[in-house]
């Protein structure tokens, strides 16, 4: 039974070194992949991105006039960034000023 699982053993390795040859000798003429579906799931992530970014900040608006009608809406704080966040715009001021 030994011999026979080392002789099975032996044979996998060969014919595993044969495949691995032949595909190497092949390679090189294979066709270079695309990079089309790598360029579509990256524009249609960026523009998922950016309709859900508008249509979170249209909400915050509603809601925001809801509770307070006829008031300008302040800008909306950015939500994944933890730090100090400052607008260094001279055209904006908080609401009622």
């Amino acid at each position: 039974m030994a011999t026979y699982l080392w002789k099975r053993y032996a044979e996998y390795l060969y014919n595993k070194w044969e495949k691995t040859f032949l595909w190497d000798s092949i390679e090189r003429y294979r066709r270079p992949t695309s990079f089309t579906p790598i360029v579509l799931v990256y524009t249609a992530a960026f523009y998922t991105g950016v309709v859900g970014a508008a249509v979170t900040e249209q909400l915050y608006k509603e809601k925001y006039w809801e509770e307070h009608p006829g008031e300008a809406v302040p800008l909306m704080h950015p939500k994944f960034y933890y730090s100090k966040w400052k607008v260094r715009r001279e055209d904006h001021f908080p609401p009622n000023q």
